[in-house]
């Protein structure tokens, strides 16, 4: 990808926002980094499987999962819509499972743990909107960058 968090911190201190080791990796890709697109669900993946099929290339979909422990929002079947779109990775704060499969995917995925139970199929969230947790804002439209020491949220595009 051509960039580490560190060196982004160092050269844009002042105008990004850090989110050090909250996330554990499960993706392929360690490092990955894109436009940010948003959902906001508690328990419920349905909208996530929308946003993975909906969003353009290149993107990056944040889950805000209310940190939710209880199920997984993401498996295998959704990792491989991400793969097969293009997407560069996926932020879940909540849970993901089938996670011997996801580190096979082309993809960047982190989220705060694992669970092997599926999540609800109700439709409920919001799309689009902006996202607050870990002490940031996740707009829609700014930039994430992601790699194994944290992550770097900007209002623009940097490097």
């Amino acid at each position: 990808m051509g960039f580490k968090t560190a060196d982004l911190c160092d050269d844009y201190a002042n105008e990004v926002q850090v989110i050090g080791s909250k996330f554990n990796s499960y993706g392929k890709k360690k490092s990955f980094s894109g436009p940010i697109h948003t959902v906001k669900v508690f328990e419920d993946n349905v909208l996530v499987k929308k946003a993975l099929e909906t969003i353009p290339e290149g993107s990056v979909l944040v889950v805000d999962g209310g940190g939710s422990l209880n199920c997984a929002l993401m498996g295998d079947r959704l990792g491989e819509i991400a793969e097969k779109r293009g997407l560069q990775g996926v932020i879940i704060n909540g849970c993901v499972r089938d996670s011997a499969d996801l580190a096979k995917l082309d993809i960047g995925v982190f989220a705060i743990g694992t669970n092997p139970l599926k999540s609800k199929k109700e439709g409920k969230g919001e799309q689009d909107i902006p996202l607050q947790f870990f002490s940031a804002t996740w707009k829609p439209g700014d930039y994430v960058y992601a790699d194994e020491d944290g992550i770097v949220i900007s209002p623009k595009k940097l490097g």
